[in-house]
C-alpha cells in the first residue's frame, strides 16, 4: 500500500533525494507463534478482534531508534491531526506510527507504550494505513527542499490561522467568467489586501469555527465586520 502511494510526486522525490525516510514494518514479523498470530478475541466476550501487545511491544522496541522519537496510535479516538501538529512532526527525525485495526488494540498499548492517540477525522477507516499516509504526506511538506517553493507552503490554508485565498490564471476571461480586475493593477499591497479579504470571507463561510482560535489584526477585524454586514443584507 505505501510503496503504491509514494510511488509517484513529490513524496516520492524527496525518498529519492534522501529528506524523507519510510520504513514499513508487519507486525506479524514481531510474533513467536507459529502461526503468527497478531490479533485475539477480546476478554468480556465482544464481537470482533483486538490487536494483541506482544507484537506491538515488539516492534516499537525494535525499531524506535531513540527515546526522543514518538509513537503514536492511528485510532478514530484520538486527537485531530492537523496544520500544526504536521508541521512540528517535520522537526523530529524519527516518528513511530502505529496503524489500527480491527477492534483495536489492548488497552495495556495505550497506557504504557505510545505518547498519543492520533485521528485524521471523525470517521472509521478499515485500517490506520491510509491516515498513516495522510500524516507523512502533510509532515513532509515542512521538511526544506521536499517542496519546490517553500514560499508556498507559507501560504497554505491554516498556515496563518485562515483558509488560503483565491487563485486564478489564464485564461483572463472564461466563458465570460473573468479573473478579478485587481490582480491585473500591479498594486501590491492593494492585491494583498484582496487576498487578506477573500481568505477571511471563505473562513467565515467555510470555517468560522478557525477565526474563533485566531488573533485578528485591526485590519483583518475591520474585513471581518464588512463581510459579516455585507452577508446580513444579502
Amino acid at each position: 500500500m505505501f510503496e503504491s502511494v509514494f510511488s509517484g510526486g513529490v513524496i516520492k522525490k524527496a525518498l529519492e533525494r534522501g529528506l524523507v525516510e519510510v520504513k514499513v514494518h508487519n507486525l506479524r514479523d514481531y510474533t513467536s507463534d507459529k502461526h503468527h498470530q497478531v490479533d485475539d478475541r477480546p476478554f468480556g466476550g465482544t464481537e470482533g478482534m483486538v490487536f494483541k501487545p506482544e507484537p506491538i511491544f515488539a516492534a516499537v522496541e525494535k525499531v524506535r531508534q531513540s527515546e526522543k522519537s514518538p509513537v503514536y496510535l492511528l485510532s478514530p479516538q484520538g486527537r485531530k491531526f492537523d496544520f500544526h501538529l504536521a508541521r512540528s512532526f517535520a522537526q523530529f527525525t524519527q516518528i513511530v506510527l502505529i496503524c489500527g485495526r480491527y477492534e483495536g488494540v489492548d488497552e495495556r498499548v495505550i497506557q504504557h507504550l505510545i505518547d498519543d492517540e492520533l485521528s485524521i477525522g471523525d470517521y472509521v477507516l478499515t485500517g490506520g494505513e491510509p491516515a498513516a499516509m495522510v500524516i507523512v504526506d502533510a509532515a513532509s511538506r515542512f521538511i526544506p527542499g521536499v517542496v519546490g517553493k517553500e514560499e508556498s507552503v507559507r501560504h497554505d490554508s491554516f498556515s496563518q490561522g485562515i483558509l488560503d485565498y483565491p487563485h486564478y490564471t489564464r485564461p483572463r476571461d472564461f466563458r465570460g467568467m473573468k479573473v478579478p480586475q485587481v490582480l491585473f493593477s500591479g498594486d501590491h499591497k492593494k492585491i494583498e489586501s484582496w487576498r487578506r479579504r477573500k481568505a477571511l470571507e471563505k473562513t467565515y463561510l467555510r470555517r468560522p469555527d478557525l477565526l474563533e482560535k485566531r488573533e485578528l489584526s485591526s485590519d483583518e477585524k475591520k474585513m471581518l465586520d464588512q463581510i459579516q454586514k455585507e452577508r446580513i443584507g444579502r
